[in-house]
């Protein structure tokens, strides 16, 4: 989590929070997005969902946002975070927003996402392919980033635990 730079609430001295999500294709981001947004009715975004549907380049997306951050709201947003870069660019823009960040990597092992993929996609090679590209644009986190490492087979309750267990 990040530190010292945190803006409270002044009526009721709550800390903007922000959960980024990132791992494998069909390791189980989605799912887990979805339900923990839900839980603490949160905005949940797919950072790189927006980008492909409506076709915005990394400078729109990190204007989108600055924009959402505005509104001081618990987001959990995923998509958008696969290099350390990326994931560092978009930490600094919420901490300058006022937002504590916590990095969430889903881990899922290679059979389980190729099978998904498989499933999703109704093809063998399709599913190789895009499991291949994926994966070579996607960089582990390092120690600095702090991740909080969930496995994409356990329950949501499970993985809810361990992730609140490990906020900082």
């Amino acid at each position: 989590m990040e530190g010292n730079t945190e803006k409270n609430d002044k009526k009721t001295g709550a800390v903007s929070r922000a959960i980024l999500v990132f791992g494998a294709p069909c390791s189980g981001k989605t799912t887990f997005c979805e339900k923990f947004a839900k839980k603490f009715k949160a905005p949940y975004f797919d950072l790189g969902l927006l980008a492909d549907e409506y076709h915005l380049d990394r400078k729109m997306i990190v204007l989108l946002l600055e924009q959402i951050a505005k509104t001081g709201q618990m987001l959990v947003l995923e998509g958008g975070l696969d290099t350390e870069a990326d994931r560092i660019e978009l930490r600094r823009i919420l901490r300058n927003a006022g937002y504590t960040s916590s990095l969430i990597w889903i881990q899922t092992d290679v059979g389980t996402i190729r099978s998904r993929l498989k499933s999703r996609l109704k093809s063998v090679s399709a599913a190789k392919a895009a499991y291949e590209e994926k994966l070579e644009l996607l960089e582990a986190p390092t120690d600095f980033e702090e991740p909080i490492v969930l496995s994409g087979k356990h329950t949501f309750e499970t993985q809810l635990r361990h992730v609140l267990s490990q906020m900082k």
